[in-house]
């Protein structure tokens, strides 16, 4: 194999702007998305064996696109400039331990023929992009959200761990916990929990079996927030821990 010379590979690397690589096949997608893209594709400025390498590399360990992904874009970034590696005979791309091919992430550069051994690692980017609740206009934190606040768009649903929020109905009369630019996606994260009842209210208790329900009150020790344990008291004078899972309801799980 010709020497790859690393020296000026990197130079390349330095200047060239961020570039896309699709890996919609990867995916599922038809064809012809990828054949349109990649004829859009700007150069980058890799070596063309390496960049073969990578491409190969980011298409195998992409895996299969998650529900609600129409598009998917894998965007490299650069080295950083200031690396001064050995010249290197042989560049092999690898996948480092758990990582995952999904927002931001990398992909390891390491010499495996020439003078000194070396380990690199490539900034990447994976953009999924698919259909969800994006601002109309600017929404400062602490709104409470109204259906006109959103609209159906195309947004990169791997920007944020957080899943994105698809259903209409579901952020209306919520708290907004952050500031949200025009066209910014609204993620789960972004909804305050709600207050299903507080200490001292009076609250429906449902036990709930295999294929039963059963029904009783009790009275709330705790503040019912979603998503966290709450406490009753029952009639009984038992003490029982539920989920909120509703205005004034307390659920528990048998």
């Amino acid at each position: 194999m010709e020497a790859l010379p690393i020296r000026p590979l990197l130079a390349r690397l330095a200047r060239a702007a961020a570039c896309t690589l699709i890996v919609s096949l990867a995916f599922g997608l038809q064809p012809r998305d990828l054949r349109a893209e990649e004829a859009t594709a700007p150069p980058t400025g890799l070596d063309a064996g390496l960049e073969s390498q990578v491409r190969t590399l980011a298409l195998g360990s992409a895996g299969a696109a998650p529900a609600g992904v129409t598009r998917v874009e894998v965007v490299i970034g650069q080295l950083d400039p200031r690396l001064h590696l050995a010249p290197c005979q042989k560049v092999d791309p690898y996948l480092p331990n758990g990582t995952r091919l999904w927002g931001k992430s990398r992909i390891g550069l390491r010499c495996v023929q020439g003078p000194t051994a070396w380990n690199v690692f490539l900034p990447i980017t994976v953009k999924a992009y698919g259909r969800a609740l994006a601002a109309t206009a600017s929404i400062a934190s602490g709104s409470v959200l109204k259906a006109g606040d959103f609209i159906q768009a195309e947004i990169d649903l791997a920007e944020e761990m957080s899943a994105a929020v698809v259903d209409a109905e579901e952020p209306v009369g919520r708290i907004l916990s952050q500031a949200l630019k025009p066209g910014q996606g609204l993620r789960q994260a972004f909804l305050k929990p709600r207050q299903w009842f507080a200490a001292g209210d009076t609250v429906t208790v449902v036990a709930v079996g295999a294929g039963f329900s059963l029904e009783g009150e009790g009275q709330a020790l705790s503040n019912g927030i979603e998503g966290q344990p709450a406490r009753v008291r029952t009639e009984s004078g038992r003490v029982l821990t539920g989920s909120p899972v509703g205005t004034r309801r307390l659920e528990l799980a048998l």
